[in-house]
């Protein structure tokens, strides 16, 4: 996968968010502005019109020969004014509505930054609606501070309500829906003394026994960690437990992109083809996760820091702590993908997530016979054989809503294989 040249980015965008009887609809306006006449695109699709000052009158002419008539006023970096649409249900109809515009910051110069961004709040919705945190720009990197799935930073101090809260969301400027944005987890460093835990096991893995044998369990286990010697140990542990420690691999539970137009906001406890909870403990320094673009900039959101977790988080909660994270984002223009995917250095890997395992399988099964027929050029005749004989199954999420299995295969067999240009993507399989 090719990422986005620094260069490529128009000089002159805009966010316009459409009020579809009380839905917004975001686009990206691309304007070309010479004299008083406009050109460019809305959404992809082109446009005409005219600026007399600060009333911008322009017309958008979509794939199937519709046209779409907006009227605007510029104050600043920010516009507001009224379309003329076909009706949604309807096309020889005409419907009006309001419409609002933001304008995106150009970028300030050609060479990637490294943005310290320090949050006020946090977010509990992997959502569309909530205001950008930050503009970044492809290429760039995002240092910032997570706190615990409890809300609860590196000083111990409550910042945000339970249930995963997230930094965010970073607008990365130029994504667009079918685009897609891979993020390379440059540093995740522990930042306090300790993560909590539970005793205890999650439903799904109950039998009979067990869930006679554990009924009385899930209670709060806190764990000391030491940073220099990079191990986690039960605190006040005793009998069997008394010398058992092991050591950490830090990761981010959450990472996700804002569901696309007609999905409601999800809870940062959910997971799907945005990303979202994963809990998958291949997220971790020195990985790439790719996650397909549904909205006008991303929208990109990081949280729920873990100390360590093993496959599933079999206990309800991994060991939860608060995280000082790098992450650099680049994009992939024109290229979507179907399932969320993980790259390290020796293995390819795709997450499927679902109500059940055997959808979960099926999707991350999926994505992986996708990622064989865009990178390597097969047919599914031949990305079949290639998953035949080299993939690997592992349950990555059990504790949410949705269940989560992982697809891998290791590059070392890949070898052999051509590799892609890319330029026109296989189908979804």
């Amino acid at each position: 996968m090719s990422a986005l040249p620094l260069a490529a980015l128009a000089s002159d965008q805009w966010i316009l968010a459409t009020d579809l009887w009380g839905n917004s609809a975001r686009q990206t306006l691309n304007l070309d502005v010479q004299g008083s006449r406009v050109s460019g695109t809305l959404g992809g699709d082109p446009i005409k019109g005219t600026l007399n000052g600060a009333q911008l009158k322009f017309t958008a002419t979509g794939s199937d020969g519709q046209v779409y008539h907006y009227d605007g006023q510029i104050d600043g970096n920010r516009m507001r004014g009224r379309s003329d649409e076909p009706d949604t249900n309807n096309r020889n109809a005409r419907a009006a509505h309001d419409f609002s515009a933001w304008r995106v910051p150009s970028r300030p110069g050609d060479i990637p930054r490294l943005h310290d961004f320090t949050p006020s709040d946090y977010a509990n919705t992997f959502s569309a609606e909530r205001a950008p945190a930050l503009v970044i720009w492809p290429g760039d990197s995002v240092q910032t501070r997570t706190l615990d799935s409890g809300g609860v930073d590196e000083h111990g101090v409550t910042r945000a309500l339970f249930g995963n809260p997230q930094v965010g969301p970073f607008f990365v400027a130029g994504a667009e829906p079918g685009d897609t944005l891979a993020i390379t987890i440059r540093s995740l460093k522990l930042n306090r003394d300790y993560a909590d835990s539970l005793d205890g096991i999650v439903g799904r893995l109950k039998t009979p026994r067990i869930a006679t044998e554990t009924a009385t369990l899930g209670k709060p286990v806190r764990w000391e960690l030491d940073r220099v010697r990079g191990t986690a140990r039960p605190q006040g542990a005793s009998g069997a437990l008394e010398h058992f420690q092991i050591p950490v691999k830090p990761m981010l539970g959450g990472l996700a992109v804002a569901p696309g137009f007609g999905y409601p906001a999800f809870s940062t406890g959910d997971a799907g083809d945005f990303g979202g909870n994963m809990d998958f403990n291949a997220v971790v320094e020195g990985n790439t996760v790719y996650l397909q673009v549904q909205q006008p900039g991303a929208l990109l959101y990081v949280g729920d820091g873990h100390a360590l977790q093993g496959d599933g988080e079999t206990s309800q909660w991994a060991l939860e702590t608060s995280l000082d994270v790098v992450l650099k984002v680049e994009l992939i223009k024109k290229q979507s993908i179907a399932t969320p995917r993980v790259e390290s250095p020796t293995q390819i890997m795709t997450l499927g997530q679902a109500g059940s395992s055997d959808d979960a399988l099926r999707l991350a099964t999926s994505g992986m016979l996708q990622w064989l027929r865009q990178s390597h050029g097969l047919d599914m005749s031949q990305a079949t054989q290639v998953l035949g004989v080299a993939v690997q199954y592992s349950v990555v999420n059990l504790a949410g809503r949705s269940v989560g299995v992982a697809a891998k295969i290791d590059k070392s067999v890949l070898k052999g294989l051509p590799v892609a240009t890319l330029k026109t993507p296989n189908p979804t399989p």
